[in-house]
């Protein structure tokens, strides 16, 4: 899918849950440049981040991407579910011949998960394609048409837990740009960054913002007749808090909700209205969204309460890190929101949790259309 056609990408607060109307939500300011979709971080800002409307269940992804650059500014290429399963890239500014690798059990810091794959070069002005190869058994990082690192689900196993601490279910992909080096986040989180960024480097009074390059994305669906993995459907949806493989299902629920105060429990929710009609009340501050849905369906869940039984489904999708008091902390993303203590751990990979979560209320969280392939 060539990133040409800005109408295909939705500010993060009007985004209703119909993917047949766009392709990507978005936070913050992305901008197209001969085109490529550009994500810009100006000064003192959080970045952009881009997801895609739809969830893939195990497939290939592939990016081409220039990075952004500077001490403190980190670009990042990611898929991650309602659950906080998550597989990672990213950039760090400061060594554009690095791209970091990771990943995320229902978001469960482990700080033996993380990888480098060295040998690329100049990050920041030569186009790559990164690729992410994930299938049930197996995820592989690919670079320039190359593997770089495999992580097999079999040496992923938690006895104490008694579960497979591997990435496991319906992802977004997400493609960001965010301050890791910002004066908020924690020491840990800006020494991984590569230091504090400087919002008035030559980069920031040259262009007026840091940014990266999209230029393409492809995503291909695994390819299966039985779970887990299947896309016949039109939603998955979860059956049980779990969260894990076997808790999924590919079936045809809806997903377009009335408002952005919808939810799976209950998809009409609207705003209220004045008694001349107008919406009275902001779900997101600055934006107030709303509207019916173009094909008149109700929505999925932006609570993670979609399923038959009320029973919570598979996680909040509420993010780990909106305790931030801008607006940005408190709707459809938590981009550079948390705290960090920089202590414990490795104080690397403690930084790396930052930027990766995507909200409730700007989403129908856990139901996403199924089966869909950009090539």
């Amino acid at each position: 899918m060539p990133m040409t056609d800005t109408n295909r990408i939705v500010d993060v607060g009007k985004y209703l849950g119909d993917p047949s109307q766009a392709d990507w939500v978005a936070q913050g300011i992305p901008l197209t440049y001969q085109d490529n979709v550009i994500l810009t971080m100006p000064p003192n800002s959080v970045g952009t981040v881009l997801a895609s409307t739809v969830y893939m269940w195990y497939g290939n992804v592939k990016a081409r991407m220039k990075t952004s650059k500077d001490a403190g500014v980190v670009t990042a290429f990611i898929l991650l579910s309602d659950v906080k399963d998550e597989i990672d890239y990213e950039w760090v500014g400061t060594e554009l011949d690095i791209a970091q690798t990771n990943f995320y059990f229902q978001g469960i810091p482990n700080y033996h998960n993380s990888g480098n794959i060295t040998g690329v070069s100049n990050t920041n002005e030569a186009w790559h394609d990164y690729e992410i190869r994930w299938s049930p058994d197996k995820i592989e990082w690919w670079l320039d048409g190359k593997l770089g690192r495999t992580q097999k689900k079999s040496d992923t196993w938690n006895a104490t837990a008694n579960q497979w601490d591997f990435p496991q279910t319906p992802a977004r992909v997400q493609l960001s740009i965010w301050p890791g080096g910002a004066a908020s986040n924690g020491k840990g989180t800006i020494d991984w960054a590569g230091g504090p960024i400087d919002w008035n480097s030559d980069t920031i009074k040259k262009d007026k913002y840091y940014y990266a390059s999209v230029g393409e994305v492809s995503i291909e669906c695994y390819k299966t007749n039985s779970a887990p993995g299947t896309n016949s459907g039109k939603s998955y949806t979860y059956n049980s808090w779990l969260g894990t493989n076997n808790t999924v299902d590919d079936g045809d629920k809806p997903t377009v909700l009335k408002s952005l105060l919808g939810s799976g429990l209950n998809m009409d929710a609207d705003y209220p209205k004045s008694s001349a009609g107008q919406t009275t009340m902001e779900v997101i501050p600055g934006l107030s969204g709303g509207g019916v849905g173009t094909n008149g369906q109700a929505a999925g869940n932006a609570n993670g309460n979609n399923n038959d039984n009320n029973n919570n489904g598979g996680g909040s999708g509420s993010g780990t890190s909106s305790s931030g008091s801008s607006p940005e902390c408190n709707n459809g993303f938590s981009q550079n929101c948390g705290s960090d203590s920089g202590s414990g751990g490795n104080p690397k990979n403690e930084g790396a949790r930052q930027e990766h979560v995507l909200g409730t209320s700007a989403f129908a969280a856990l139901v996403a259309v199924a089966g869909m392939v950009w090539l």
